[in-house]
Protein backbone atom coordinates (compact mmCIF):
# COMPACT_ATOMS: atom_id res chain seq x y z
CA UNK A 1 0.00 0.00 0.00
CA UNK A 2 2.76 2.31 1.03
CA UNK A 3 4.82 1.97 -2.40
CA UNK A 4 1.34 2.62 -4.34
CA UNK A 5 0.43 5.73 -2.97
CA UNK A 6 4.42 6.91 -2.97
CA UNK A 7 4.91 5.80 -6.67
CA UNK A 8 1.10 7.95 -6.83
CA UNK A 9 2.74 11.10 -5.44
CA UNK A 10 5.52 11.20 -7.90
CA UNK A 11 4.29 10.31 -11.02
CA UNK A 12 2.32 13.20 -9.97
CA UNK A 13 4.46 15.56 -10.91
CA UNK A 14 5.99 17.02 -14.65
CA UNK A 15 8.76 15.44 -15.50
CA UNK A 16 10.65 18.45 -15.27
CA UNK A 17 9.29 18.77 -11.58
CA UNK A 18 10.55 15.66 -9.78
CA UNK A 19 12.93 16.93 -7.80
CA UNK A 20 9.56 18.57 -5.99
CA UNK A 21 8.10 14.94 -4.76
CA UNK A 22 10.61 14.81 -2.18
CA UNK A 23 9.09 18.62 -0.35
CA UNK A 24 5.51 16.79 -1.00
CA UNK A 25 6.51 13.77 1.02
CA UNK A 26 7.58 16.05 3.87
CA UNK A 27 4.90 18.26 3.71
CA UNK A 28 2.30 16.16 4.03
CA UNK A 29 4.08 13.48 6.31
CA UNK A 30 4.91 16.39 8.85
CA UNK A 31 2.38 18.87 8.25
CA UNK A 32 2.87 19.87 12.28
CA UNK A 33 6.77 20.43 11.93
CA UNK A 34 6.22 21.85 8.70
CA UNK A 35 3.99 24.47 10.34
CA UNK A 36 6.07 24.59 13.60
CA UNK A 37 9.28 25.33 11.10
CA UNK A 38 7.43 28.62 9.45
CA UNK A 39 6.50 30.02 12.92
CA UNK A 40 10.26 29.40 13.79
CA UNK A 41 10.80 31.21 10.98
CA UNK A 42 8.49 34.16 11.31
CA UNK A 43 10.01 34.65 15.11
CA UNK A 44 6.32 32.98 16.45
CA UNK A 45 5.72 31.45 19.74
CA UNK A 46 4.72 27.74 18.97
CA UNK A 47 4.22 24.56 21.30
CA UNK A 48 6.52 22.20 20.76
CA UNK A 49 5.34 18.93 19.31
CA UNK A 50 5.01 16.03 21.62
CA UNK A 51 6.95 13.30 19.42
CA UNK A 52 10.27 13.36 18.55
CA UNK A 53 11.39 14.04 14.47
CA UNK A 54 14.89 12.42 13.11
CA UNK A 55 17.31 15.61 12.85
CA UNK A 56 17.94 15.01 9.28
CA UNK A 57 13.95 15.76 8.83
CA UNK A 58 14.47 18.53 10.83
CA UNK A 59 16.76 19.60 8.40
CA UNK A 60 15.34 19.03 4.90
CA UNK A 61 12.25 20.70 6.59
CA UNK A 62 13.84 24.26 7.27
CA UNK A 63 15.48 24.57 3.66
CA UNK A 64 12.03 23.15 2.33
CA UNK A 65 10.65 26.58 4.38
CA UNK A 66 13.32 28.81 3.42
CA UNK A 67 12.88 28.18 -0.29
CA UNK A 68 9.02 29.21 0.37
CA UNK A 69 10.43 32.10 1.69
CA UNK A 70 12.50 33.24 -0.75
CA UNK A 71 10.20 32.57 -3.49
CA UNK A 72 7.20 34.12 -2.40
CA UNK A 73 8.67 37.37 -2.54
CA UNK A 74 7.02 37.67 -5.24
CA UNK A 75 3.43 36.61 -7.19
CA UNK A 76 5.39 35.06 -10.07
CA UNK A 77 7.43 33.76 -7.74
CA UNK A 78 5.61 31.97 -4.88
CA UNK A 79 5.06 28.03 -4.83
CA UNK A 80 2.53 27.95 -1.80
CA UNK A 81 -0.50 30.33 -1.89
CA UNK A 82 -3.99 30.03 -0.65
CA UNK A 83 -7.66 31.95 -1.82
CA UNK A 84 -9.97 33.18 -0.13
CA UNK A 85 -13.46 31.42 -0.82
CA UNK A 86 -16.85 31.81 0.58
CA UNK A 87 -18.88 29.17 1.43
CA UNK A 88 -20.79 28.83 -1.52
CA UNK A 89 -17.48 28.45 -3.30
CA UNK A 90 -15.64 25.80 -0.74
CA UNK A 91 -18.72 23.57 -0.89
CA UNK A 92 -18.66 23.01 -5.08
CA UNK A 93 -15.09 22.29 -4.19
CA UNK A 94 -15.61 19.28 -2.17
CA UNK A 95 -19.24 18.16 -3.90
CA UNK A 96 -17.12 17.57 -7.15
CA UNK A 97 -18.32 13.94 -8.71
CA UNK A 98 -16.02 13.26 -11.86
CA UNK A 99 -12.33 14.00 -12.67
CA UNK A 100 -11.44 17.79 -13.61
CA UNK A 101 -8.20 19.94 -14.58
CA UNK A 102 -8.48 23.36 -15.44
CA UNK A 103 -6.44 25.97 -15.54
CA UNK A 104 -7.84 28.86 -13.46
CA UNK A 105 -6.91 32.93 -15.32
CA UNK A 106 -4.90 35.09 -13.51
CA UNK A 107 -8.35 37.32 -12.31
CA UNK A 108 -8.59 34.21 -10.35
CA UNK A 109 -5.26 32.97 -9.19
CA UNK A 110 -2.90 35.91 -9.99
CA UNK A 111 0.17 33.58 -9.27
CA UNK A 112 2.88 32.15 -11.82
CA UNK A 113 3.52 28.76 -10.39
CA UNK A 114 1.04 26.57 -8.39
CA UNK A 115 -2.64 27.37 -9.92
CA UNK A 116 -3.47 24.55 -11.75
CA UNK A 117 -7.23 22.40 -10.20
CA UNK A 118 -6.87 19.15 -10.84
CA UNK A 119 -8.79 16.92 -9.31
CA UNK A 120 -8.12 13.06 -9.58
CA UNK A 121 -10.78 10.53 -7.77
CA UNK A 122 -12.63 13.60 -5.87
CA UNK A 123 -14.59 11.84 -3.90
CA UNK A 124 -11.07 10.84 -1.30
CA UNK A 125 -11.22 13.47 0.84
CA UNK A 126 -8.88 13.90 3.99
CA UNK A 127 -9.44 15.43 6.96
CA UNK A 128 -6.72 15.75 9.89
CA UNK A 129 -6.18 18.15 12.88
CA UNK A 130 -5.68 21.58 12.22
CA UNK A 131 -1.58 22.18 12.38
CA UNK A 132 -1.68 25.30 12.99
CA UNK A 133 -3.98 24.93 16.08
CA UNK A 134 -1.93 21.75 17.10
CA UNK A 135 1.23 23.78 17.68
CA UNK A 136 -0.71 27.49 18.56
CA UNK A 137 0.20 28.64 22.75
CA UNK A 138 -3.34 29.36 23.40
CA UNK A 139 -5.28 27.87 20.27
CA UNK A 140 -9.35 29.12 19.81
CA UNK A 141 -11.77 27.64 22.46
CA UNK A 142 -13.67 25.69 21.46
CA UNK A 143 -10.82 24.23 19.47
CA UNK A 144 -12.25 22.29 16.36
CA UNK A 145 -9.37 20.56 15.61
CA UNK A 146 -10.25 18.53 12.56
CA UNK A 147 -10.63 21.31 10.30
CA UNK A 148 -8.29 20.53 7.57
CA UNK A 149 -9.48 19.10 4.48
CA UNK A 150 -7.20 17.95 1.50
CA UNK A 151 -9.26 17.16 -1.69
CA UNK A 152 -8.26 14.32 -4.43
CA UNK A 153 -5.37 12.04 -4.62
CA UNK A 154 -2.84 11.44 -4.43
CA UNK A 155 -2.52 13.62 -1.77
CA UNK A 156 -5.82 12.82 0.51
CA UNK A 157 -4.26 8.99 -0.32
CA UNK A 158 -0.94 10.04 0.68
CA UNK A 159 -1.66 11.73 3.89
CA UNK A 160 -4.18 9.25 5.36
CA UNK A 161 -1.68 6.55 4.79
CA UNK A 162 1.92 8.77 5.69
CA UNK A 163 -0.17 10.71 8.63
CA UNK A 164 -1.68 9.40 11.22
CA UNK A 165 -3.40 12.82 12.29
CA UNK A 166 -5.36 12.37 9.09
CA UNK A 167 -8.38 9.97 8.07
CA UNK A 168 -10.53 9.48 4.86
CA UNK A 169 -14.23 11.37 5.21
CA UNK A 170 -16.48 11.59 2.80
CA UNK A 171 -18.02 14.28 0.40
CA UNK A 172 -21.14 14.33 3.13
CA UNK A 173 -18.92 14.91 6.22
CA UNK A 174 -16.64 17.45 4.42
CA UNK A 175 -19.87 19.57 3.72
CA UNK A 176 -20.92 19.13 7.38
CA UNK A 177 -17.38 20.22 8.82
CA UNK A 178 -17.36 23.34 5.84
CA UNK A 179 -20.65 24.10 7.29
CA UNK A 180 -20.21 24.00 11.01
CA UNK A 181 -17.02 25.81 10.82
CA UNK A 182 -18.77 28.48 8.76
CA UNK A 183 -21.65 28.82 11.75
CA UNK A 184 -18.15 29.34 14.15
CA UNK A 185 -17.09 31.96 12.12
CA UNK A 186 -13.99 30.94 10.36
CA UNK A 187 -12.44 31.81 6.97
CA UNK A 188 -12.55 29.11 3.95
CA UNK A 189 -8.65 29.00 2.50
CA UNK A 190 -8.22 27.09 -0.67
CA UNK A 191 -4.66 25.93 -0.96
CA UNK A 192 -2.02 25.54 -3.95
CA UNK A 193 1.22 24.50 -3.57
CA UNK A 194 4.08 23.90 -5.60
CA UNK A 195 4.94 20.66 -3.26
CA UNK A 196 1.53 19.42 -4.79
CA UNK A 197 2.51 18.95 -8.02
CA UNK A 198 1.33 22.79 -9.01
CA UNK A 199 -2.33 22.19 -8.18
CA UNK A 200 -5.02 23.12 -5.46
CA UNK A 201 -4.64 20.18 -2.73
CA UNK A 202 -6.20 21.76 0.31
CA UNK A 203 -9.09 23.96 2.17
CA UNK A 204 -8.01 25.21 5.74
CA UNK A 205 -10.63 26.54 7.75
CA UNK A 206 -8.82 29.60 9.26
CA UNK A 207 -8.50 31.91 11.98
CA UNK A 208 -6.52 34.81 13.28
CA UNK A 209 -5.78 33.45 16.21
CA UNK A 210 -4.44 30.33 15.05
CA UNK A 211 -3.74 30.26 11.62
CA UNK A 212 -0.22 31.33 10.16
CA UNK A 213 -1.57 32.32 7.19
CA UNK A 214 -3.85 34.66 8.30
CA UNK A 215 -0.79 35.84 10.73
CA UNK A 216 1.54 36.24 7.48
CA UNK A 217 -0.73 38.41 5.89
CA UNK A 218 -0.85 40.97 8.77
CA UNK A 219 3.13 40.65 9.78
CA UNK A 220 4.38 41.18 6.18
CA UNK A 221 1.95 43.95 6.41
CA UNK A 222 -0.20 42.90 3.28
CA UNK A 223 -2.84 44.12 1.49
CA UNK A 224 -5.31 42.41 -0.74
CA UNK A 225 -4.05 44.12 -3.46
CA UNK A 226 -0.39 43.24 -3.00
CA UNK A 227 -0.47 40.35 -0.82
CA UNK A 228 1.99 37.20 -2.44
CA UNK A 229 0.54 34.48 -0.41
CA UNK A 230 -3.23 35.20 0.70
CA UNK A 231 -5.44 36.62 -1.82
CA UNK A 232 -8.81 38.69 -1.59
CA UNK A 233 -12.29 36.03 -2.69
CA UNK A 234 -12.84 38.83 -5.22
CA UNK A 235 -15.58 40.34 -3.05
CA UNK A 236 -16.27 42.80 -0.35
CA UNK A 237 -17.44 43.54 2.62
CA UNK A 238 -20.61 46.93 2.81
CA UNK A 239 -22.39 48.58 5.65
CA UNK A 240 -25.89 49.69 5.19
CA UNK A 241 -27.49 52.38 7.14
CA UNK A 242 -28.89 49.29 9.77
CA UNK A 243 -25.89 49.20 10.86
CA UNK A 244 -26.19 49.90 14.94
CA UNK A 245 -22.88 49.87 15.74
CA UNK A 246 -22.62 47.25 18.06
CA UNK A 247 -19.48 46.03 17.35
CA UNK A 248 -20.30 42.53 16.74
CA UNK A 249 -18.42 42.32 13.35
CA UNK A 250 -15.53 44.20 14.48
CA UNK A 251 -14.53 40.86 17.12
CA UNK A 252 -15.55 38.43 14.10
CA UNK A 253 -13.18 40.01 11.22
CA UNK A 254 -9.89 38.09 11.52
CA UNK A 255 -8.10 40.41 9.27
CA UNK A 256 -8.92 43.58 11.34
CA UNK A 257 -10.81 45.52 8.47
CA UNK A 258 -13.45 46.43 10.90
CA UNK A 259 -13.34 49.74 12.67
CA UNK A 260 -16.27 51.70 14.31
CA UNK A 261 -17.11 55.13 13.53
CA UNK A 262 -17.88 56.73 17.30
CA UNK A 263 -19.36 59.87 15.36
CA UNK A 264 -21.82 58.19 13.08
CA UNK A 265 -22.16 54.65 15.56
CA UNK A 266 -21.79 52.44 12.83
CA UNK A 267 -19.08 49.81 11.03
CA UNK A 268 -16.31 51.26 9.20
CA UNK A 269 -14.64 48.49 6.22
CA UNK A 270 -11.45 48.87 5.26
CA UNK A 271 -11.22 48.19 1.87
CA UNK A 272 -7.57 47.39 1.50
CA UNK A 273 -7.83 44.77 4.52
CA UNK A 274 -10.81 43.22 3.81
CA UNK A 275 -10.58 39.78 1.99
CA UNK A 276 -14.25 39.32 1.52
CA UNK A 277 -14.33 35.78 3.36
CA UNK A 278 -18.47 36.58 4.39
CA UNK A 279 -17.72 36.31 8.18
CA UNK A 280 -18.87 39.62 9.14
CA UNK A 281 -21.59 39.02 6.84
CA UNK A 282 -23.09 36.33 8.76
CA UNK A 283 -22.25 37.93 12.27
CA UNK A 284 -24.03 40.56 11.95
CA UNK A 285 -27.09 40.65 14.36
CA UNK A 286 -29.16 42.86 11.88
CA UNK A 287 -27.64 41.72 8.74
CA UNK A 288 -26.55 45.67 7.94
CA UNK A 289 -23.32 43.76 5.67
CA UNK A 290 -23.13 42.59 2.75
CA UNK A 291 -20.62 41.38 0.13
CA UNK A 292 -20.29 42.98 -3.05
CA UNK A 293 -18.02 42.02 -6.00
CA UNK A 294 -14.80 44.37 -6.48
CA UNK A 295 -13.51 43.44 -9.89
CA UNK A 296 -9.85 44.61 -9.23
CA UNK A 297 -9.20 41.94 -6.81
CA UNK A 298 -9.99 39.19 -9.13
CA UNK A 299 -12.59 36.98 -9.55
CA UNK A 300 -14.10 34.06 -7.22
CA UNK A 301 -12.90 30.51 -7.22
CA UNK A 302 -16.22 29.08 -8.45
CA UNK A 303 -15.15 25.81 -10.09
CA UNK A 304 -18.60 25.55 -11.71
CA UNK A 305 -18.36 28.93 -13.28
CA UNK A 306 -14.69 28.04 -14.40
CA UNK A 307 -16.31 24.36 -15.86
CA UNK A 308 -18.73 26.52 -17.50
CA UNK A 309 -16.42 29.27 -19.66
CA UNK A 310 -13.77 26.44 -20.44
CA UNK A 311 -17.13 24.63 -22.10
CA UNK A 312 -18.01 28.15 -23.98
CA UNK A 313 -13.93 27.94 -25.54
CA UNK A 314 -13.60 24.59 -25.98
CA UNK A 315 -10.90 23.90 -23.41
CA UNK A 316 -12.75 21.78 -20.95
CA UNK A 317 -10.47 19.14 -19.70
CA UNK A 318 -12.91 17.16 -17.44
CA UNK A 319 -12.98 14.08 -17.64
CA UNK A 320 -16.52 13.51 -16.32
CA UNK A 321 -19.14 11.78 -19.22
CA UNK A 322 -22.03 14.44 -18.50
CA UNK A 323 -18.97 17.29 -19.77
CA UNK A 324 -17.39 15.99 -22.71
Amino acid sequence: MHQEVNKALYDAFALEDKSDALAGYLYLKYTELFIATVAEKLGLPYRKLPYEVNQDIVNMMQIFVEQLFDKGATRDTSIYHGKVVRLPEALKLVTQKHDLHLVPSEKVMPFKVARDIILQNPGSIAVGTCPCRAISEHPCLPPPMEVCLFIGDPNAAFITTHNPRYRRISQEEAVAILEDCHRKGFVHCAYFEKAASNRFNAICNCCSCCCLGIKMFELLGFTNANSTFLVSSGYVAQVNNDCSGCGVCINACHFKAITLDDEQNRALINPEKCMGCGVCEDACPVGAISLRRKPALGDPLDIEAMKAQARRKGKSKTTSRAEE
